[in-house]
């Protein structure tokens, strides 16, 4: 089974955990080096500009799987 099926979750905490799996798939498939990633991981880990810019790509995520959802409209 795909790790991504669909969007559809059933609630919007649900979705901002969506969101950050598709984030950090995202990261995962662009540097499929797991090495390479943990010797990465303290520069950005200490760095505000960096976890600032995680922050957007989770936001235009979470954007993306609530409009999948109809914003969990009933």
């Amino acid at each position: 089974m795909p790790w991504l099926p669909n969007l559809q979750t059933e609630t919007a905490e649900e979705g901002f955990e969506l969101a950050i799996k598709m984030s950090r798939m995202a990261v995962k498939l662009t540097q499929p080096d797991d090495e390479a990633r943990n010797r990465m991981r303290p520069d950005y880990a200490n760095s505000a500009d960096s976890l600032i810019g995680v922050s957007q790509v989770v936001a235009i995520n979470f954007q993306t799987v609530s409009q999948a959802n109809n914003y969990w409209r009933s």
